[in-house]
């Protein structure tokens, strides 16, 4: 980053484009907090189809949008087919997709059985192969399984560990398997400490911020409804946590996501 040059930010993980209504407000001001790009991220084919749209179309006075396609664990018992024919269409268009997921797996709900997860995962991970997309994984209490998947399918070129709840151990196992890490407003919760310390440990370039908005708003908004404008404070708390300026967490999270979902950097 230039001396002077803005500080500017980028939210790899978000729901802007169906949690919102009727506020039409909420990229405007994302904008306005230094938001310079956000990725929608689908978790079924509406949702899917919703992040295309916004793409294609994003507020004048908003952010650069990216969308992501994918079929969330909890929804894995619905089955891939719906979500294939999404990405499929939408890979021929003029603002494709830059990501399939997020997918994954989720132990702690349970809302879709176990082998459907793995199954519904082990397609998505093919999909993101097929089409050399990044991969938007969504992990929780499932360690173990997530790295037998991975280790059977291949783990894509531009993999990302979304909402990162791990420890320093877990995240030793993303590193290792060439995966980026995306933190979120967890890492401002100080009941957090094992997110907290993985990242210190995660290098800067690999290392993600994200809001997952509406969901998990960092401190001091913790327990309101999140929104991309708040991204700035989970970079401020990883600034601070590292002992460095949050300027170098906005240039370095930029240009990682920016590789990551194989973006143009601003």
């Amino acid at each position: 980053m230039s001396v002077g040059a803005p500080v500017t930010w980028f939210d790899s993980h978000c729901h802007a484009q169906e949690r919102y209504e009727p506020d039409t407000e909420v990229l405007a001001r994302a904008a306005q907090s230094g938001v310079t790009d956000v990725v929608c991220i689908g978790t079924d084919a509406e949702t899917s189809t919703q992040a295309l749209e916004l793409a294609a179309s994003p507020p004048a006075d908003g952010p650069r949008i990216w969308a992501a396609v994918g079929l969330h664990p909890h929804e894995a018992s619905r089955g891939l087919d719906e979500v294939a024919a999404v990405l499929d269409r939408a890979m021929g268009t003029e603002h494709p997709p830059v990501a399939v997921g997020e997918c994954g797996l989720d132990y702690f709900y349970e809302h879709s059985p176990r082998d459907a997860q793995r199954d519904v995962f082990a397609a998505q991970i093919a999909l993101a192969q097929r089409h050399d997309l990044a991969l938007v994984i969504h992990a929780r209490d499932a360690w173990d399984d997530l790295f037998d998947v991975l280790g059977a399918a291949g783990v894509p070129d531009r993999t990302i560990l979304h909402c990162f709840t791990g420890g320093p151990a877990e995240a030793e196992r993303c590193l290792d398997a060439g995966m980026y890490i995306s933190f979120s407003g967890i890492v401002s919760f100080k009941n957090a400490g094992d997110v907290r310390e993985a990242a210190t440990l995660c290098p800067l370039d690999r290392l993600l911020v994200e809001t997952d908005s509406p969901f998990l708003a960092p401190v001091p908004h913790r327990g309101k409804r999140n929104e991309p404008g708040f991204v700035p404070l989970v970079g401020a708390v990883v600034a601070e946590l590292r002992g460095i300026d949050p300027s170098i967490v906005a240039a370095s999270s930029s240009e990682a996501a920016s590789r990551a979902f194989a973006v143009p950097a601003i």
